[in-house]
């Protein structure tokens, strides 16, 4: 990737700090059930926060921001925290316009680099659960240490991999705030689980391909792509997908248990994203009745 773009002002730098699991969940999207998949497994890589999957749904408990740590960063921990600033300052400028077409203003997220444990707006988390968007607080939390040995686990190697990664969270800070993850909710508490697990699906493919969209926009205006990058990129969708992820942890394709989409899905509306560019392609809620549709 090129990235000669400044950096978001909006990262909050957590790593050292330690965590702690003070609170529980809050209120917020909750994600569907995961049937006999291993819920570890398949929040491995990209979704809301998986804490929404354990939690009992009772009030949020407040937390106290933690403040930002001085201590000298080492090269590579400085490196990481550059490359995810510049990725998160590319998809500002994209959803800044995307939502100015829409009349809207779009208010940025931010995104929280934590080592090993941390509390969010929806409770506390573990690096082990992976990238996560929360609703409650507007924030992506990444473990990026983390993050490089799940990319290597899974094969999802590459810094437009990474990119891809974070682009898909902001993705669902984007849906947030057009109100799509409002009315996953709403659709979800009147479907049963199996159909709210195809609800959530629609809600992930939506994510990768509003991750494409950003690609495609910051390519057009600022040739950020290299050769090899759209491949790490679709080579990362399909890694993630949930036939994928129930192969690789020992069970069978369960397709009714899906809460992300196929590995062909993920690609499919990534390159959907990637090749069209535009907010209305991204409609992964097409043949819904119109009640029903963001």
């Amino acid at each position: 990737m090129r990235l000669d773009g400044p950096e978001s002002n909006n990262v909050e730098d957590r790593r050292g700090q330690g965590g702690g699991f003070g609170g529980r969940r809050g209120g917020g999207i909750a994600v569907g059930g995961l049937g006999g998949v291993a819920i570890l497994v398949i929040c491995l890589f990209l979704g809301i926060d998986p804490s929404m999957i354990l939690g009992d749904g009772s009030s949020p408990t407040p937390q106290t921001q933690q403040s930002q740590t001085s201590r000298q960063a080492s090269p590579d921990a400085e490196a990481g925290r550059r490359f995810a600033a510049q990725v998160l300052g590319e998809t500002e400028q994209v959803w800044r316009e995307q939502f100015s077409r829409l009349g809207r203003q779009y208010q940025d997220p931010t995104l929280v680099l934590y080592s090993g444990a941390t509390q969010s707006g929806c409770g506390g988390a573990q690096a082990q659960v992976g990238p996560f968007y929360c609703p409650a607080d507007q924030k992506v939390y990444i473990d990026l240490d983390f993050m490089a040995s799940l990319q290597q686990r899974l094969g999802a190697r590459g810094d437009f991999a990474a990119a891809y990664i974070i682009a898909h969270e902001v993705g669902h800070h984007v849906q947030n705030q057009l109100g799509v993850l409002q009315l996953a909710e709403r659709m979800r508490g009147q479907s049963d689980q199996e159909d709210g697990n195809a609800i959530q699906v629609r809600v992930e493919l939506q994510a990768d391909c509003f991750a494409g969209l950003w690609a495609k926009r910051a390519n057009d205006a600022r040739q950020i792509l290299q050769s090899g990058d759209i491949e790490e990129g679709l080579n990362a969708a399909s890694a993630v997908g949930d036939d994928r992820l129930q192969r690789e942890a020992g069970g069978r394709v369960r397709p009714e248990s899906f809460t992300h989409g196929s590995s062909a899905e993920r690609v499919r509306w990534f390159r959907t994203g990637l090749d069209r560019g535009d907010l209305a392609s991204c409609n992964t809620f097409a043949g819904l009745p119109a009640g029903n549709q963001p």
